[in-house]
């Protein structure tokens, strides 16, 4: 994978996406943002009754990181399955790509990358909005959206490996729904997670939307620390195994 050519992936992604735009403003940004309206400050007015549950913040400042990175989550993972198989079997665009000086893993890096940098263009509208709503407390909250990205990233890349393996999508909405979906849920991004029980817990903090969505929380409401280091490798880790699952997914499908 050479870097030029991988930006060219990303650009041709990125050009696709820039005719299509307006489908996906509802769901990655309007959504999102009355959701916060309606739970931070409506649901909040009840929970704000009782700070210590959610550490002293406002319920409203509690769920803004939260639903920022979950948002992106749920975005890239979508984006990473039903194109992948697109491109690689129902329009075959991927095979028109590795036929100019394109490698798979250029087209890989392509999809992944851009699908981390949609998520954070997206994450950028949504802070903003936070902001508006007095969800932001610090300017290190700036830094949730590269969080978002990758965390994004980290769901994009062993997902777009895995769409690689597949010849139909049978198995893409299973994954959205009783994957995606329930760690949406579940990753600390609606209530605190010591409010679950421990098996659940213990779910949560293998997969990396939880440890996103703690990155981002301390991010905008300043309270990052070094301890933080630890999520933010669980979160590189998934993407290095997904950078190379993908590569090798993308390069023995591309090339057969």
């Amino acid at each position: 994978m050479a870097l030029p050519e991988v930006l060219r992936a990303t650009e041709r992604e990125a050009v696709v996406w820039s005719r299509l735009w307006r489908s996906s403003v509802f769901s990655t940004v309007v959504a999102p943002v009355l959701l916060l309206v309606a739970m931070g400050i409506g649901l909040g007015g009840l929970v704000d009754a009782d700070p210590s549950e959610l550490d002293g913040l406002d319920y409203i400042d509690f769920i803004a990181p939260g639903l920022l990175v979950a948002t992106a989550v749920q975005s890239a993972s979508g984006g990473s399955l039903w194109p992948v198989m697109a491109g690689h079997k129902w329009l075959g665009f991927h095979h028109a790509m590795v036929s100019s000086p394109l490698s798979p893993v250029d087209v890989f890096g392509g999809q992944v990358i851009w699908q981390s940098t949609r998520s954070m263009l997206g994450a950028a509208v949504f802070l903003l909005a936070s902001v508006a709503l007095g969800a932001v407390s610090s300017w290190s909250g700036l830094l949730a959206v590269p969080v978002a990205g990758l965390t994004a990233m980290a769901f994009a890349a062993p997902l777009a490996a895995f769409a690689a393996t597949q010849d139909s999508d049978a198995k893409f909405d299973v994954i959205i729904r009783m994957g995606v979906v329930p760690l949406y849920l579940f990753s600390g991004t609606l209530f605190p997670v010591d409010q679950l029980p421990l098996g659940l817990r213990l779910v949560t903090a293998v997969f990396p939307l939880w440890h996103g969505v703690e990155l981002a929380r301390g991010a905008t409401t300043g309270t990052l620390e070094a301890a933080d280091l630890g999520h933010l490798a669980v979160v590189v880790a998934y993407i290095a195994f997904g950078w190379w699952w993908g590569a090798r997914t993308f390069t023995r499908r591309l090339t057969a």
